[in-house]
């Protein structure tokens, strides 16, 4: 018999960089009768229900991402 090897999936992030620029997005309407694309974006923007708020490192992914589903999503201002 042999032996199952199991693999960790690594560890994930859950903050930007200390010290990087960051992106505040809250999501604002539903994906439902949206292209099939744009829940996927959102999924990866760490959005999937109304409400949601997610902090981003501010990289030009994540800014086209954000402008991909700008319908559904509004950048929250840093106080």
């Amino acid at each position: 018999m042999t032996e199952a090897k199991t693999k960790k999936a690594p560890a994930k992030k859950t903050s930007a960089k200390a010290g990087g620029k960051t992106v505040t997005v809250q999501q604002v309407a539903s994906v439902a009768g949206r292209k099939p694309g744009q829940k996927e974006t959102l999924i990866g923007l760490r959005l999937n229900k109304i409400g949601r708020v997610s902090t981003l490192e501010d990289t030009p992914s994540v800014r086209g991402m954000i402008s991909k589903v700008s319908h559904l999503v509004k950048i929250i201002e840093a106080a």
